[in-house]
This record gives C-alpha cells, sequence and structure tokens, in this order.
C-alpha cells in the first residue's frame, strides 16, 4: 500500500485536469536588448506581462511615440487593402518568407507607397471626372443639336406659312402668339437658350421650376440619355436626360442658370451652326479616345504598383502588427533612467522558466548587451491566473468552454469532459447515421488538409470549421452511434442488424395502421426497431425514449458538474462548500431528478404501464395517497415521503447557512 501511495505521488501532474501551477516573476531587462527579448518572448507564448503603469495614460508611457508610428503604418496598410480590394486585385494569400526590414525603413516604404497611390488616384479621379464630362458633352451635342435643327426648320415653316396666308382689309397682322415668336432664329427674335443635362428623377421638378421662375416664357426640349452614365461629381451610375431651354432676355438666363446650379444640372454650350456642332463634336470624341488611352495606362500603372505591394502585404502587417504589441508590451514596463533598464513582472508557468531563461540569453546574444537580462521568482500575493496547455485536439473544446467562463487557478477543467459531452450531447439531436457520414467526411478532408490549410488565410467561415475540425469528427462518430441506435438512415429505417420483431394480423397488412402489429419474436437486437416507423404509435413511442433519455443525460450531467464542486472544494481544502454546498446540492438534486431517472429505468426494464407525470405531481400534492397502478416497486410510498422531505430540507440547508457562516469570518478578520 505504501508502494502504491509511493507510485502515485510520483507521478507528473495531470495537466488537462487543472490548470498549470504559475509563478510570479521579475525582468531586469537592458535598454538596448528591451526589444529583442520581448520580441522573443512574445513567440514563446509563456509569459503574461503585469501593467506596472497602470495609473499612466496611454500617452504619458515611454514608447507612446513608437506605438503612434505603428497605428499609422496600420492605417496605410489597411489604405492598401482597400485599395487593393476596389481594384479587384488578390494579395499573397502565402506569406513571403524575407527577412524582416527595420521599422524605419519600413516606415519610409510605405510613406513613398502611400503618397505614389495618392497620387495615381487624384490623377485618375480628375481624367475620369473630365472624361465623364466630356461623355456628357457628347450626349448633349447629338440630342440637343437634334432639338435646334428641328426647331430653326419649324420656324423658317411658320414664316412661311404666315407670309402665304395673311389676309386682312390692311395687310397687316397685329399681334403673334408668343410661342411663334420664340420659334423664330436668334437673328431675328433675339431667341436664346441653354442647353444640358440632368438627373431623370429630377427633370419633372426642374421644369416646374423653370416655368414658374421665367412665368411661362420659356419653351423646355428635353430627350433621355438612352443609358446610364457615370456622373462626373458622384462618380455613380445614373439615368440622365438632356434639355434645351429656349428663352429670351438677360434676366431670364441668369435665373435659369441659377436653377440648374441648384438641381445639379450641368450646362454645356452647343452652338446653333450645325458646322460648328459638328465640328465641336469631332473634337470631343477625339478627346474622348486620348483620355481612354491615358485611363487604361494609368490603370495598368496603378494596378502594378498594388500587385507589388499586395505581394508583401501580409508579412508587412504581421510585421506591424508584431511591432504594436511589442511596444505595447515595454510600456507595461518600468523605465529606469538611471541604471538605463526596464523593469517587468510576469506571470508564467513552472515548467517554462527553463525556456524563457533560454530566451532571455538568445535576446541577449543576439543584440551583442554586454549586460545579461535578470530573472528570478518573486512571491505572489494575489491570485494568478489561470493557464491550461492545449493541443490540436483540445484547443478547440477548450475554447467551447472559455466562451461560457474561464475557471479559477487550479480548479478542475470542465474541457476535459467536455470533449466527450459535447459532441455527443449533440449527436443526441443529430442522430441520423447518414448525415453522420457526411459529416464525417468533411471533418476528414479538413483532417487530412491540416498542414496545407493551417498555413492559408481563410475567410471566417472556414476557420471556424478548420478550428473546430476535430469537434466536427467525435460529433460526426456519436451522430453514426445515435443513428444507429435511433434506426435513421437520412430519415429512413433500415433492417441492419436483422428481421424486426413484430409482423402484421394477417397476409394483408389492412389493420397495421388501426389494430397495430403483433411481436412474435425477440426484441430487435440494437436500437429501435425498423416497424416502429410509420406506425400509428410511432410519435408517442418515439417522443417518450427521447424524452426520458434526455432527462437522464441532463440529470447525469448535472451530477458531474457537483461531483466535480466536490473535488475543486477537496482540493483547496474548503470544508464549508462541502458541507453546505456539494451535500445538500446532491440531496436536493437527487431527491427529486435522480428518483425520477431511476423511475424511467425501472419502468423500461418492467415494461410497466406507469404515469410517471402522475407520480411526480402527487410525490409534490398527495405524498401519502395510494399510488394504485402507477405503484413500480415495493416500498414505494414510503420512499417517496422520505425524499420529498430530504429535498424540503436540502433548501435552506443550502441557502442560509453558507452566507452566515462567511459574514461572520469576515467580521473576525476586521476585528483582529
Amino acid at each position: 500500500m505504501e508502494r502504491m501511495e509511493k507510485f502515485i505521488d510520483n507521478l507528473p501532474p495531470m495537466d488537462l485536469m487543472r490548470s498549470e501551477k504559475m509563478t510570479l516573476v521579475q525582468l531586469i531587462i537592458p535598454v538596448e536588448s528591451a526589444h529583442r527579448a520581448i520580441s522573443y518572448l512574445g513567440e514563446l507564448g509563456l509569459l503574461q506581462f503585469r501593467d506596472l503603469n497602470a495609473e499612466k495614460s496611454p500617452f504619458q508611457r515611454t514608447f507612446v511615440n513608437q506605438v503612434k508610428r505603428c497605428g499609422e503604418m496600420s492605417r496605410k496598410l489597411r489604405f492598401f487593402k482597400d485599395q487593393i480590394s476596389k481594384a479587384g486585385l488578390l494579395s499573397s494569400l502565402h506569406p513571403v518568407v524575407e527577412p524582416d526590414v527595420e521599422l524605419e525603413e519600413l516606415e519610409i516604404q510605405l510613406a513613398e507607397h502611400e503618397h505614389e497611390l495618392i497620387e495615381m488616384n487624384s490623377n485618375s479621379e480628375k481624367l475620369r471626372q473630365t472624361y465623364n464630362e466630356l461623355l456628357e458633352f457628347k450626349i448633349v451635342l447629338q440630342k440637343a443639336g437634334g432639338f435646334l435643327v428641328s426647331s430653326n426648320n419649324h420656324a423658317v415653316d411658320e414664316e412661311r406659312e404666315l407670309s402665304e396666308n395673311v389676309y386682312s382689309n390692311d395687310g397687316y397682322v397685329e399681334t403673334a402668339s408668343l410661342l411663334e415668336q420664340e420659334m423664330r432664329p436668334a437673328d431675328q427674335s433675339g431667341l436664346r437658350f441653354i442647353s444640358g443635362i440632368i438627373c431623370k428623377s429630377k427633370a419633372l421638378r426642374f421644369e416646374r421650376m423653370l416655368f414658374r421662375a421665367t412665368r411661362g416664357n420659356m419653351l423646355f426640349n428635353h430627350a433621355p440619355a438612352g443609358e446610364e452614365i457615370m456622373d462626373p461629381v458622384s462618380a455613380e451610375m445614373v439615368e440622365k436626360t438632356v434639355f434645351v431651354v429656349f428663352f429670351s432676355g438677360e434676366q431670364a438666363k441668369t435665373k435659369i442658370l441659377k436653377i440648374c446650379e441648384a438641381f445639379g444640372a450641368n450646362c454645356y454650350p452647343v452652338p446653333d451652326d450645325i458646322s460648328k456642332q459638328r465640328q465641336i463634336t469631332r473634337e470631343v470624341l477625339s478627346r474622348l479616345s486620348e483620355l481612354e488611352t491615358t485611363l487604361d495606362a494609368g490603370i495598368r500603372h496603378r494596378n502594378k504598383a498594388l500587385t507589388s505591394v499586395g505581394y508583401h502585404l501580409t508579412h508587412w502587417m504581421s510585421m506591424v502588427r508584431r511591432e504594436k504589441a511589442v511596444y505595447d508590451t515595454l510600456n507595461m514596463l518600468n523605465f529606469d533612467v538611471t541604471k538605463k533598464c526596464l523593469v517587468g513582472e510576469g506571470w508564467c508557468p513552472i515548467f517554462a522558466k527553463a525556456q524563457i531563461q533560454e530566451a532571455l540569453q538568445r535576446a541577449t546574444f543576439d543584440s551583442n548587451s554586454q549586460v545579461g537580462i535578470i530573472f528570478h521568482v518573486m512571491d505572489a500575493v494575489e491570485s494568478p491566473p489561470t493557464y491550461f496547455r492545449t493541443n490540436r485536439f483540445t484547443n478547440a473544446y477548450q475554447e467551447i468552454v472559455d466562451a461560457y467562463g474561464v475557471a479559477r487557478y487550479q480548479e478542475s477543467n470542465p474541457a476535459v469532459y467536455t470533449v466527450i459531452t459535447f459532441p455527443f450531447l449533440f449527436a443526441v439531436m443529430f442522430g441520423d447515421w447518414g448525415h453522420g457520414i457526411c459529416l464525417l467526411l468533411g471533418a476528414l478532408v479538413l483532417i487530412a488538409r491540416e498542414s496545407r490549410l493551417s498555413t492559408q488565410k481563410l475567410g471566417s467561415f472556414m476557420e471556424m470549421l478548420f478550428g473546430g475540425r476535430y469537434v466536427l469528427l467525435l460529433m460526426s462518430l456519436f451522430s453514426i452511434y445515435c443513428g444507429l441506435i435511433y434506426n435513421e438512415f437520412f430519415s429512413v429505417p433500415f433492417h441492419i442488424f436483422g428481421g424486426s420483431a413484430y409482423k402484421c394480423r394477417d397476409a394483408t397488412c389492412r389493420d397495421a395502421q388501426s389494430a397495430g402489429l403483433i411481436k412474435f419474436r425477440d426484441p430487435y437486437p440494437f436500437g429501435v426497431d425498423p416497424s416502429w416507423r410509420g406506425s400509428r404509435s410511432e410519435l408517442p413511442f418515439l417522443n417518450s425514449l427521447k424524452m426520458k433519455m434526455s432527462i437522464l443525460l441532463g440529470v447525469a450531467q448535472m451530477n458531474l458538474g457537483i461531483i466535480l464542486s466536490y473535488f475543486n472544494a477537496r482540493f483547496f481544502r474548503n470544508s464549508l462548500d462541502i458541507r453546505y454546498q456539494f451535500v445538500p446540492q446532491m440531496i436536493f438534486l437527487n431527491s427529486l431528478f435522480g428518483y425520477l431517472s431511476l423511475l424511467i429505468i425501472i419502468k423500461w426494464c418492467t415494461g410497466s404501464q406507469a404515469d410517471l407525470y402522475h407520480v411526480m405531481i402527487y410525490m409534490f400534492l398527495s405524498p401519502t395517497d395510494d399510488l394504485g397502478d402507477n405503484e413500480l416497486f415495493w416500498g414505494q410510498r414510503p420512499l417517496q415521503i422520505v425524499l420529498l422531505l430530504l429535498a424540503l430540507v436540502a433548501v435552506p440547508w443550502m441557502l442560509f447557512p453558507k452566507p452566515f457562516i462567511l459574514k461572520k469570518r469576515r467580521a473576525m478578520v476586521f476585528s483582529v
């Protein structure tokens, strides 16, 4: 027996069952090796620094300028990434293996690239705006030219008709309509016009405003542009309408121009001479062709520059992120001006002390420092942080548990049990061995490509799937197992483990849905008998089975949680939690729900027709009444009375003694 105890004591601690033992350490780092030391420690990931400058604001810390520079470089890198995305290019998914450059050199490179891109964007924007304006001018020339030609021809015809058909006693017409006067050529009647283009959605309101401003002394002609064009100001594709406003007088011109400006209409000069219109149209088309060539060359040059940046973008972003993390950590250290060193404190696992010291020695050697880094252990007053060692398999389960809450230092780690309970409870709901096989194939593909996918940049959804690949693996295996129990293959039952235990009453099976089947052999060897599918009692049977199975699994998991609390209390030597928390909780849970689980198992084993709802309800309402047909075993009624009394006693036992005892202990501490 003594040998066995010694053997158990000499066993290494179970790292998965409880968090690692931590120790508080102090580092005294010379300034010249501080950056390299923090960088090496960050790559190791086994030291959590304490903030020794918590009373200082971020702007009062030693390395605030370096943090600002890293933030500015991060902004530039986000700008590059956004430009690459807008251009429809892809940055390098695989990190480029290249030596790290100095922060100052990288800062200069990023500034040059940003200045070049901003200048190219500005020139491209100006050229694009000019191109869109010329495109609008071309459309206005085409549409407005047609208005002017038709107006002049109509005016000439009107004059000819008037000269031929005037017949009065004195041969003179005293008045003419306003429309006839406006339709005369400009050299005879002083008629003017303004041409331009406006958004189609504003055309109706624009016409009404012109009519009111000129009191009807204008003629408004318009025609759709025919296709969506890019607005020179907003750079958005919109439907536009070409308009020509005929008017007379300088005052009307001023009003019309102001209204055009208010409505965002772009006005373009169109000569009324057809030969000049054709000449300007040729010039506009020539200018558009030149701008297209210039814009294409600019886009190619810009894409070439963005491709060059995108090739290094992932590496640069990783480097800047690492540098910012290093300087953020350095800001948590105390700077000793007199001794020219940094003093830091942090928590590390006991097993990692040798690795940390080796990393510090390497940092001293690589930085050519004449003074080594001092590393020594300190006594701690506060509780250490919780650290669990994980691997590729357990990491996903640990993250699931940590999402709900992190265990205290040295508490039992629920993730160990979650490795089994989480995928199994999923399979209880998802039980279908056909779907389970599909899920298994997906998990195996992720695991087979693990080495390749781990080096790639994945999307948010794919990254989540890849991180939980081993969770999916166990989910699929348990789903296949539960699917075989439920006898479901894509919701279709199969006679996998032999024939059914039930058969029809006759050869026609006419009364299978009404009178039901009859049992003629031993029960189905594994899982649910396929004959239950489609029978008249399918839903009551399967719902009852799954509901009772859920109760059993839920009660078992709650008992597991309470038992873990006992081991935690025993580990921390907290007898108060054992007496006034663990014991009453176990009594209360198992007096009610544990008893219900026992009744379910007995009913399954005996085939009794007892109503468990009736048993549990009247256990509270009428505990002394006779159970009748609901009695499952001898002595059930007195047992129920005892369990009910224990549950009633457990409630005040669990709620009241512990708070008063803690209050008394605290009062005693303050009095001392």
